[in-house]
């Protein structure tokens, strides 16, 4: 990124300019919880990219206190997708974890200075008397504890002689603060935990409020860049720096947006539920948006950062159209990579005039590509063609190989189709065709004009491989959990077959298969002896041309924005700060979700009197942010034909586990359509969730003995198969079925 194209560049140009600071110094702060995904990508990019610009450094430090969730391997993978995206860290890897000591110094420094205490109200009372957006809160009573009782306290619990959740050591700062993270946010909490680093000696530890701020100011950097959800944390940073009159120069925050993309979740959570559960392959499952997964699909790091160049720097989250990702992968691939042929879904056709065989010479790349490199393709009297490149009753504007159409085979010569062979069951076998010798590619004396050419391989010398075509994982453009998973998103052809010079001469890992797509070896799985290729993506995105690709209206995409004047984003006015702090404090929203309904009155006035009727907080705003946003955005309130009861009632029939997400969307399409009570149209239309082993075993029978080679993989050791059948199931019955049921039984019908 250029350093005039966003607003963070343009701080540090200016706090350069001004003698602010002499040098820049960013950091990379993940938490090793989970391997990084495009999101972090964008967040290294960011990061190391300042650094780069302005001849500065940039730190990358693992923010380890939480023991109970961090792991060295995911350590190692953030390494390496920092190294693979083609940055460097200053020095060492640094770690939160090596400045324990120190941060515990600054702690009892607080204390010292009357700005900490320990607190010793159990969570629910903490909870209590933290107050409300309109109403000031109340300091615990253990806020008047002296110094030496709070230093003994915060000793003590150092040493582990406290139960965890016992005391927490809280910042003393103002419990009537508009901002409620201010409201004496806990700075060290006790957890008995083993930590990957320290071990067992402490029992307390920091938390992210209180440890990122002091370990920036450690390691002396400039610009903490953070995403928008950390905003209103903004006020502790400062607070904790200013309060402890630190030398200067002290590092300063500042927010940019999150990325989000359509059909993808970025949720740590989600994203180890989908390992944890073996819907994905691990980590580096293709299909998912980690990095280590893009890299195994066969991404470049060339295409992921001019993807996060390409989006931008800006103030305001908004959903990114992942079809902007997969353009930037094809503009890379385009102009670097071998054009083979693959025949992905092979039908033998046996050209009955030729005899001997030959081998023809073609270029590996088109003449727009400026690269050099020919192959031999071998050719002889029976060769492989792809079944969709025959049809022997062809649809208008069919431009193949049919009875009545001549077809050229690429490179090499036209053909003509003399006979059809067909199976006992009416299935095509085999065609006989005849070749014309006088129109050989680049030869060409037949006058012949053909309307197309066809890939093909040579069925002697061809190689059997094995290609594994991607999909995306979600088949719903905001997808919320498991049952919106996209059962076809993995396809995998054992019989597709490759022109031999792809294998023997190994001109590159990646390749475009002509007429399928970007196709790349497979890092792990490949071998000479079998070979694997995994698609990276296809020659044009075929989504767009599926569905009319629209955010949902109530969900900001990289075209709906945030409310702007003259290219920024208008702030918040109180009373809509004061919901969105209501929300994302009290009611756990996450930040997307709180600002659409703190902005639009009209949605937060119906959120609050759904949330009156029935408490389901997270539940009923994304219900309120997404479905009764789209009929909101052009009419009133009263004229919808369901009202706030009605959603309250149906986001209880999902709470309850009575219908799915995926069936709840087709009941409240029947509410917008001609209203309704949703348990009637659930009860009218048999939408009910099916939970029961006895109607959901007949199911999981049938697709075991559907399956009866994955079925032995699955006993061979590949338990990773489990995600298969669970999804072929509730691809069965429509999504109706339990996901978390249907995980169980199928588990325990695989044993």
């Amino acid at each position: 990124m250029s350093e005039h194209k966003d607003f963070l560049r343009t701080i540090v140009k200016e706090d350069l300019k001004s003698g602010k600071y002499k040098e820049v110094i960013t950091r990379f702060p993940p938490e090793p919880n989970g391997f990084p995904h495009i999101g972090h990508a964008k967040s290294i990019a960011i990061n190391f990219g300042i650094a780069r610009d302005y001849q500065g450094r940039c730190n990358l430090r693992m923010d380890d206190t939480n023991p109970t969730t961090e792991d060295i391997k995911y350590v190692e993978a953030l390494k390496d997708a920092v190294k693979w995206l083609g940055f460097e860290w200053d020095q060492d890897v640094r770690y939160t974890s090596d400045y324990f000591p120190e941060l515990y110094e600054y702690a009892k420094q607080l204390v010292k200075m009357g700005k900490a205490y320990v607190d010793s109200v159990n969570e629910e009372e903490m909870r209590l008397l933290r107050g409300t957006i309109t109403e000031a809160g109340t300091r615990s009573k253990y806020g008047e504890r002296s110094v030496e009782e709070n230093l003994d306290l915060l000793e003590r619990m150092k040493k582990g002689e406290f139960k965890d959740g016992e005391h927490v050591l809280r910042a003393k700062i103002d419990m009537s603060a508009a901002n409620m993270k201010m409201r004496d946010p806990i700075l060290y909490r006790i957890k008995h935990a083993h930590h990957y680093r320290a071990g067992d000696e402490w029992a307390i530890y920091p938390l992210y409020d209180f440890g990122h701020c002091l370990s920036d100011y450690i390691e002396g950097v400039t610009h903490s860049i953070c995403t928008l959800e950390f905003e209103n944390n903004r006020d502790i940073y400062d607070w904790v720096l200013d309060t402890l009159e630190l030398t200067p120069p002290r590092p300063y925050q500042h927010e940019f947006a999150r990325l989000g993309i359509n059909y993808t979740v970025m949720s740590k959570r989600k994203l180890l539920e989908l390992v944890e559960g073996n819907y994905v392959n691990g980590w580096d499952d293709p299909r998912l948006p980690t990095i280590a997964g893009y890299r195994r699909r066969g991404y470049t790091p060339e295409s992921i950062l001019n993807f996060c160049d390409t989006i931008g720097v800006a103030k305001a989250n908004s959903t990114v159209d992942v079809s902007q990702l997969e353009f930037c992968i094809r503009d890379d691939l385009n102009a670097k990579v071998p054009r083979v042929m693959c025949v992905l879904n092979p039908l033998k056709v046996t050209i009955t005039n030729y005899e001997g065989s030959e081998n023809l010479i073609a270029s590996y790349y088109p003449e727009d590509v400026p690269k050099e490199g020919t192959r031999e393709i071998p050719f002889s009297s029976t060769i492989y063609i792809d079944r969709e490149d025959f049809s022997e009753n062809p649809p208008k504007d069919y431009f193949r190989l049919t009875p009545q159409q001549n077809v050229r085979l690429k490179h090499a010569y036209i053909i003509t189709c003399k006979e059809v062979i067909k199976d006992n069951n009416g299935n095509i076998v085999e065609i006989k065709a005849e070749y014309n010798p006088d129109s050989k590619s680049g030869e060409d004396r037949s006058g012949i004009k053909v309307k197309s050419a066809i890939q093909w391989v040579d069925a002697k010398s061809a190689k059997k491989v094995e290609v594994r075509v991607y999909d995306r994982l979600y088949k719903n453009e905001m997808p919320e959990g498991i049952e919106d998973l996209n059962p076809d998103s993995l396809k995998i052809m054992t019989d597709a077959y490759i022109e031999p010079a792809v294998i023997t001469q190994r001109p590159d890992e990646r390749f475009q298969f002509e007429r399928e797509g970007y196709f790349y070896a497979d890092p792990i799985d490949y071998t000479n002896e079998k070979p694997v290729f995994n698609k990276i993506v296809g020659l044009k995105d075929s989504w767009a041309k599926k569905t009319d690709v629209k955010p949902a209206r109530g969900q900001r995409s990289s075209v709906e924005k945030k409310p702007q004047v003259d290219g920024e984003v208008v702030p918040m006015s109180l009373e809509e700060k004061a919901l969105f702090e209501r929300y994302v404090q009290e009611l756990k929203l996450n930040d997307m979700v709180a600002d659409i309904l703190a902005r639009d009155e009209k949605l937060s006035s119906f959120y609050e009197a759904t949330l009156f009727v029935y408490n389901s907080p997270v539940a009923i705003a994304n219900m309120v942010a997404n479905e009764v946003a789209r009929e909101l955005k052009d009419k009133e309130v009263n004229e919808l034909k369901f009202s706030a009861t009605q959603i309250a009632e149906l986001v209880k029939l999902i709470d309850e586990d009575t219908i799915s997400t995926k069936i709840a969307k087709q009941v409240f399409e029947e509410m917008v359509k001609d209203g309704g009570n949703p348990v009637e149209i659930v009860q009218a239309k048999g939408l009910v969730q099916i939970s029961n082993p006895v109607e959901i075993n007949p199911i999981i029978d049938a697709v075991i003995a559907q399956n009866p080679d994955n079925v032995a993989k699955f006993k061979a050791g590949n338990t990773k198969l489990l995600g298969f059948f669970v999804g072929q199931v509730l691809k069965a019955t429509g999504g109706k079925a339990n996901p978390q049921v249907v995980n169980e039984l199928v588990a325990k019908k695989l044993q």
